[in-house]
């Protein structure tokens, strides 16, 4: 038998932190990249789409995961398939990007990107999905997977956004 579902308002302030953060982090990604538009056009697009793209995908999907936890009468079942749809959209885009990041031929990923920029978006993407299904018989420890995953997707973004800035900012293109 399934624990009883938790009141999702618990979560309440960890998400308005969360999803201000993306939102905050995504709008500072897009400063970044404005002031830049030279660098990047000089880098390509390629490299841009394969590496400054799925930051603002993931601060999005931060921010989206923060919507989707905060709304009101929310029921467990619709909350399984928004988690779920956001978590296999996310494993998606890491495919995508997979492929980007191997096609484009400006910049040579090392080591950590294919970690940061691919491995981790997956790990994170799959915990929605796991935490989706454990919706099911365990939502205490669910609603913590979909937490964890949320913030991994935050710090993801922010190490990626960074690398992508100094990267430009080093004009290494």
């Amino acid at each position: 038998m399934a624990e009883p579902f938790p009141p999702l308002s618990e979560w309440g302030n960890y998400y308005v932190i969360t999803g201000g953060a993306a939102a905050a982090l995504t709008g500072l990604q897009f400063v970044v990249i404005a002031l830049r538009t030279e660098a990047i056009e000089e880098a390509g697009e390629g490299a841009v789409r394969a590496f400054g793209s799925p930051t603002v995908l993931h601060f999005g999907a931060v921010l989206l995961v923060s919507t989707i936890m905060s709304i009101p009468r929310q029921s467990p079942a619709s909350l399984v398939v928004c988690v779920a749809v956001t978590g296999l959209a996310g494993l998606a885009f890491s495919m995508r990007v997979l492929a980007m990041a191997r096609r484009q031929r400006v910049y040579q990923p090392v080591l950590s990107d294919w970690i940061w920029h691919v491995t981790m978006p997956c790990v994170a993407y799959a915990s929605l999905v796991a935490a989706a299904l454990a919706l099911l018989w365990s939502p205490g420890l669910a609603l913590d997977v979909v937490a964890a995953g949320s913030l991994l997707l935050l710090f993801i973004g922010i190490r990626n956004a960074w690398d992508s800035a100094v990267w430009i900012a080093a004009g290494r293109h």
